[in-house]
């Protein structure tokens, strides 16, 4: 299975050790690549609708080459730490720009990671899991799971060893 792995995160911490663990559970059996959008150059969705006329986003950046992935994967992994009770920027600027190829995303397998500094229990894993069953919904998308952790200090994931199997498993079990 070919598997997308949008890393939300600009910085080397919490959300790129979830991503780590989770591709050692799933590289054995799986193609996996990751997208680090703080590394591409694209613009914010102008919500033209030009996309909806045509074939993909009108920008002249990273925009079309970066859905062309995401759309041809079977499965998308996005994580992302909380930023302001939300997803970051980065991730919400990506699947802002996958408007210009929603239709071609239907169907696709999905999966969550979400790391905070406040616990599992806070409003804001729920905020963020809510917006993505309202697009799993509009997109047909099987919504694998969604998986949320706490974690302040730069490297406090990495020493929850329940976590960190927890997410191997999750990517064995493709």
């Amino acid at each position: 299975m070919k598997v997308i792995i949008i890393n939300g995160s600009a910085r080397k911490g919490n959300t790129l050790t979830a991503i780590e663990a989770f591709v050692k559970g799933a590289s054995e059996k799986n193609e996996i690549e990751i997208i680090e959008p703080d590394k591409l150059n694209i613009a914010p969705c102008k919500g033209c609708g030009a996309c909806q006329c045509s074939k993909g986003c009108v920008d002249k950046d990273d925009t079309n080459p970066t859905i062309d992935k995401i759309a041809a994967a079977d499965m998308i992994l996005f994580a992302t730490p909380v930023y302001w009770w939300g997803m970051s920027a980065q991730l919400k600027l990506i699947i802002d720009k996958c408007y210009c190829r929603g239709m071609q995303l239907k169907n696709k397998k999905v999966g969550t990671i979400v790391v905070g500094g406040s616990p599992v229990d806070s409003i804001q894993y729920e905020l963020i899991d809510k917006q993505f069953d309202c697009m799993a919904k509009y997109l047909s998308w099987d919504l694998l799971f969604q998986k949320s952790y706490y974690a302040t200090a730069k490297d406090e994931l990495s020493k929850n060893q329940d976590a960190m199997k927890e997410l191997e498993d999750i990517g064995k079990d493709l």
